[in-house]
């Protein structure tokens, strides 16, 4: 009955609909009418602005760290490792799912990206600052969001099963069923960026300034 609860609250917690309250909250909007349509960090960064971008997307992952940190508050698990990372795995599945699914939002929530993320963070965090360190040099090099979270998600598994190795069979088949789930979550993404009209982050924008005008700069240099 207590992991039923843990689990519930979990769920609640994952459910807060960040994007959408800021939005309505500080702009009378509704995020999920606007550029893509969907209430992540992304989106909020286009419509939003950087700032509250970030702020979404911090408070998302923070779900997924508190949800997975709950399981603490069973002492019975403390003494097994492997117990306890399952249920890490289960309460941080559950913020995911209310993510996705909010009851605060008419269950039309995001990709759960972020909030994966945090989960992670949670219980195994060098597999996490490993996989955020692929998504920013991704990020840096395409500023496509989409592509950044794909291929993270892809080396997850990577760094679970064969760097870190991981000794707990639950967990090994969570690292490859995330995977599974950002691709099947960015479908409509993944034809975009095949079709070469995804579109990029309003971030990183001064480095392509600065190139375009280098590169303008050296155009004239050799008239």
């Amino acid at each position: 009955m207590n992991e039923f609860i843990l689990v519930l609250i979990a769920y609640l917690i994952g459910s807060i609909p960040t994007s959408v309250w800021v939005s309505r909250y500080f702009f009378d909007i509704d995020i999920r009418d606007y550029g893509s349509g969907n209430p992540g960090a992304t989106n909020t960064y286009r419509v939003l602005g950087a700032r509250w971008g970030t702020l979404v997307m911090v408070v998302d992952m923070l779900k997924g760290f508190m949800a997975v940190k709950l399981a603490f508050l069973l002492p019975a698990y403390a003494g097994s490792e492997i117990n306890l990372q399952n249920l890490q795995t289960i309460l941080g599945l559950a913020a995911v799912l209310g993510h996705i699914f909010p009851i605060w939002a008419d269950f039309r929530g995001g990709k759960g990206v972020a909030t994966l993320f945090g989960m992670v963070l949670g219980i195994s965090p060098w597999t996490a600052i490993s996989c955020v360190l692929i998504f920013a040099l991704v990020l840096y090099l395409t500023r496509f969001v989409s592509l950044s979270s794909i291929l993270a998600s892809v080396a997850f598994p990577v760094f679970i099963l064969v760097i870190f190795n991981v000794d707990n069979p639950i967990y090994r088949v969570f690292a490859i069923t995330v995977t599974l789930m950002v691709l099947l979550t960015h479908q409509k993404n993944i034809g975009r960026l095949l079709k070469g009209v995804e579109s990029k982050a309003p971030i990183l924008k001064g480095r392509n300034r600065r190139k375009k005008t280098t590169k303008n700069t050296e155009e004239e240099d050799n008239v």
